[in-house]
Order: structure tokens, then sequence, then C-alpha cells
């Protein structure tokens, strides 16, 4: 008999990038098979999209992959600020060269802000895509339940109640073959599943176009005062025209500081032209103030800083993810975190769904979660993205002085002079305002959902301190589960580590049998990952000896909460109730849209 489809498979993933191979990776942890298919014949070469910031490591580390983006990443001392620095060489005042004007701490300052520390096990990391994607990739091979199949591009899709029929042409030999799924995950960066599955984006207009250069060369000699930093803001006096928006310098790996072998540096002004390499090279030479340095160039790429929104992450049986659905300004590192996040959203309902345990309507809060997170996300990035403009100014510099000039300005940054305390106090308060970029910790961290797959509990939401910069810790309903480390027979572990491996947890107060006993016959009954336990001081299961979580738990020793597998509060209760079988019963009902049992 003639098979209908040349492949069967519950999950089609379209795409190979950060959100595709999350997906793939996560789907194949929770027993789901799924085939990725993308393109391109290989990961990116393009140095992008570097910053990991605390909760794409926490989904990482529950991965099993945060050790090795961070055996490859940059070390913690190397990610503890941005750095503005003067020309590193050339003309001026040879004191001068390579001067670090100031700087601002940046993602927690190399783990050591008290505030990153208190909120998550994981520190923030440093690891392009370039490199990143390769460790994904051959993680997310290792699973039977997965097939990875690059140099394989969607070319149709269509729809229908029961599922998705693709089809996929092989770029290798020509041939198409079809592919018959329940369920198909557009993370193609919008490519082409979007307009297959008519998924609209709207967005506001660009803010400006940068020219990216991929280069290899020896930066050592000069960057002194500035191995700390997660990258380099260069303003060079000797050329002017360089002045207006300065040069972004980043260092690639894979050694880092200044012993970095390869660098990402993003420009802008008039005369860009990446198709003509020698000019942009001569432009590279003079923005970082090192006219005779050897460089070679790897890529070069022209683009514009913008962002959009899909109006719906979900069309039918198909899914947007990453920068299919959003995509933001690269101010503050938020686009391929979302997209990790996304992922993280997504798979554990996909897998309820298609384990029988949950209802389709469970996958409509895909959307109605995580599209008003990246619609903050936009705004956000949009805000501080205009923040970065400025410090040219502010320190003296302008196109339109002579390099003469222009040093003298600098110079009073490190000598004392006529307004030099004034000068130098201005700076740094425009250095206050990036905090809006590079300290937004509550829009990357303490994001809330709102969702019939949470059960509210009446209280009112907490008034935001800054909605951008100061995440607080809640266990009210839809908010991520705080941080505590707690202990059990001699081992410290990590509160949020219970849900690790698609679990639920159902965590109760030092009297909260009832509630640890009614979880866990429910999941029985239902043939939930669950894992319940008291957590508090004396008889408990787990020593909360720090009292990190007594601090922030906000419910009595009868209580209990419940938390979902990416990590959200689904429910809580703040004290004991008559009963606990029937409340939690309810509960599960509606987070896992299961009302007609």
């Amino acid at each position: 008999m003639t098979k209908k489809y040349d492949v069967e498979i519950p999950v089609l993933i379209v795409g190979g990038g950060g959100a595709g191979l999350t997906s793939s990776i996560l789907l194949s942890r929770l027993g789901i098979e799924s085939l990725l298919v993308t393109r391109y014949p290989s990961t990116t070469h393009v140095p992008r999209a570097h910053m990991l910031n605390q909760r794409s490591m926490e989904i990482f580390a529950d991965m099993g992959v945060d050790s090795q983006i961070r055996a490859k990443g940059a070390p913690q001392e190397y990610m503890s600020r941005i750095g503005f620095l003067s020309g590193l060489a050339g003309g001026g005042p040879k004191n001068g060269h390579g001067r670090r004007i100031g700087s601002i701490e940046a993602w927690g300052g190399g783990y050591t802000d008290p505030e990153y520390v208190a909120a998550s096990p994981q520190a923030a990391a440093n690891l392009s895509l370039r490199r990143s994607e390769p460790v994904l990739k051959k993680h997310a091979e290792r699973y039977d339940h997965a097939a990875i199949r690059f140099n394989h591009e969607l070319v149709g899709l269509e729809q229908d109640a029961a599922g998705v029929t693709s089809t996929v042409l092989d770029r290798g030999t020509g041939e198409t073959y079809t592919v018959r799924s329940r369920y198909l995950l557009g993370a193609d960066g919008g490519r082409t599943v979007g307009e297959l599955a008519g998924v609209q984006l709207s967005g506001p207009e660009k803010i400006m176009t940068l020219t990216s250069m991929y280069l290899s060369m020896d930066l050592s000699p000069y960057l002194d005062e500035a191995e700390d930093a997660v990258f380099h803001w260069i303003f060079n006096p000797d050329h002017p025209r360089h002045l207006g928006w300065g040069a972004v310098l980043v260092p690639e790996g894979p050694e880092w500081g200044r012993k970095s072998k390869e660098w990402v540096l993003h420009v802008t002004g008039e005369g860009m032209d990446a198709s003509q390499p020698e000019k942009m090279v001569q432009w590279a030479r003079e923005a970082v103030g090192l006219p005779d340095i050897d460089i070679e160039v790897l890529t070069i790429a022209e683009w514009d800083m913008g962002g959009y929104l899909a109006d719906d992450f979900r069309a039918g049986r198909v899914f947007m993810l990453g920068d299919a659905a959003h995509k933001v300004p690269p101010a503050g590192g938020l686009g391929l975190n979302a997209a990790v996040q996304d992922a993280y959203n997504l798979c554990w309902k996909l897998a309820a769904v298609l384990d029988g345990r949950a209802g389709d309507a469970l996958l409509d809060t895909y959307s109605a979660e995580r599209r008003p997170v990246n619609q903050h996300n936009l705004d956000t990035a949009m805000q501080a993205a205009p923040a970065q403009f400025g410090a040219a100014e502010v320190m003296g510099l302008s196109p339109d002085k002579s390099a003469e000039e222009n040093w003298a300005a600098l110079r009073l940054f490190w000598e004392d002079g006529p307004g030099a305390v004034e000068r130098r106090h201005a700076f740094t308060q425009w250095l206050g305002n990036l905090t809006l970029v590079f300290h937004q910790h509550n829009t990357d961290f303490g994001y809330t959902y709102d969702s019939p797959a949470i059960v509210g509990d009446s209280t009112p939401a907490p008034a935001p301190l800054d909605a951008i910069r100061l995440y607080q810790p809640s266990t009210r309903p839809g908010h991520p589960l705080p941080h505590a480390w707690v202990d059990r027979a001699g081992e410290r572990t990590a509160l949020r580590e219970l849900i690790h491996g698609g679990h639920f947890a159902l965590i109760a107060g030092e009297d909260g049998h009832d509630w640890v006993e009614a979880a866990t016959q429910i999941a029985e009954q239902r043939k939930l990952p669950l894992r319940a336990a008291r957590v508090g001081l004396g008889d408990v299961d787990f020593v909360d000896t720090r009292l990190a979580w007594t601090k922030q738990r906000e419910i009595s020793t009868t209580g209990a909460v419940l938390v979902r597998p990416d990590g959200h509060v689904a429910f809580r209760s703040a004290a004991s109730v008559d009963d606990p079988a029937a409340v939690l019963s309810a509960a599960f009902r509606r987070i896992l849209h299961t009302d007609g049992e």
C-alpha cells in the first residue's frame, strides 16, 4: 500500500536557529518526536545575538546545555560592564590612547550585582549564535526523538482540522517530500512560514541602519584598561566623522578579553557600503584608531535596526516563535532570549496536548501569554535604543570640531582643568540613563503571564517600582517562581529545579501535608509529571536554611503554590482549605483546559 505521506511526525519544526533547536531539545526531553528542517546547510556563520540573560540560562540548565554554553562563552570576569574608550592609538596625546572615559555595569555586572545574584542561580552568559548554535545542534542530535535536517527547505504547507501537510525541498538532491504533522512550529525568522500560514506582522519604523563587520585582528596590545567589558564603545577624535555614534567593538572569542582573536565592529554613517570590503576596512581602522593594523574580513553585513510583532502567534495548527513572531532592536539583547523563552512556554503545552493530558485550547494560551511579553520587549527596546545616542555630545565631542579640539575635550576626563568635574559628572548622569539598556532586569526576567492557564487568587498585582529595570519577586499567580537555595540530605539545590524535565511542582509550607498528599494523588490519576514538597524549617522535605523562600513565598505554613513546567506560578492558596484535593483538581482542569471532565 502506497504511503500517503513520506514522513508522519507529531511536530514539524521549521528553522534551525535558537528557537528551532531549543524547541527540538525541549520536545525530545518531554518524549515528543519531532522533525526539524532548515534551508541552510549549516548553523549560522554570523556572530549575532551574543547575550543570554538569566532566564534563558535557567532554561538551558533545564535542557542540560548550560555548562557547554559557559565553557565556550566569556568568563564572568569579562562580562562586568560596557566600557567607553578613546581611540586606541594614532594622533593626540600618547597618554590618551585607549583611555576608559567611563563605564556602566551590564546584565548584573558579571554576577556581582546582589539583585541579580538573589534573583537566579544562573548568571547571564556571553556567546553569540555563531558559537552557541553548534552546541544546541549537537545536543539536539543526541535524542532519538528528534530528526535534524539542514539544507531542507519548507516550500509549501496546507492545514486541515487534524494537522498540517508540508512540502519540503531537499536542496542537496532537488527532490521534494511531504511531511504530515499534528502541529508545525515556525522558527525560520519570518522567511516562509508566516506568509504561508497567513500571519500578519506590524511594527514601528526602523531607527537606523548599521554596518556590522566580523573581523579577525589582534587588539591585545591596546586594551589594557578594558579586560572586563562585554563590549567597548570607541570614540576616536582623530577622525571626527566617526564621532556621531562612535563604534561598538564586541569580542567574539574563542579566547576572551583583550586576547580575543575575532571581533565584531558595529558602525554607522554616510558612505557605508558593505559590498566594498577595502573601504570598510579603512573605516574600521579609523574608527578604532589603528591606521596600520592587519585586519582579515570574515563577513560584512548591513542591517536595519527596527522591530515588528505578529498579530497572533497561532494560526490554526501553526505556531510562530522567535523572529518569525517578533523582532526587536538589539538594545538590551532581548531578541534571542525571547525566542528561547517562547519555546519554553510552548513546548510543555504541546507535550501535554499530544499526550492527551490537556485540551487543545491550552495551546491558545501560548499567544495570549507570549504576545504581551514580546510587545513589552519591543516597547522596551524601542525606548532603550535612543538612550544610547548622545554620548559624543555629553563628552564634548563633535564631527564639526577638529581632531585637536576633540582631544582637548576628552582630556578633561583624566586631567583637571576648568569644567572637568562638571564634564565628568554630566557623563556619569548620561551613563545612568543607560540602565534602561543594560539593566532591564524586570523586562528580561520578571515578566508575568495572564491567561486561562493561570488561576488567579484575586490579589491585586503589585505596583512595579520600575517596569523595566527592577525585578520584584512574587508568588502571585502568573509570576515566575522566586529563586531560593534549599537543602536536602546535605545537598543544596535551587528550588526551581523541582520543575526540571517538564514537571509541575507543588510547593507547600511546613504544615501543608494535605496539599502534598492531594497533589500526589491527582498526579497519579492524571498521569501528570509532578513533584510535591514541603519547604521551610523543621520537619520538611527541603530546608530553607537561608530563609530566602520564607521571605518571598507569600503563603502561610499551611498554604501552597503550584508551579507550571515553565516556572510560572499557576495557582496559589495562602493557607489551608477544607478540601485541597477538590481545589487542586479544579485548578488543574482550568490550567490544562479539561473542564469537560
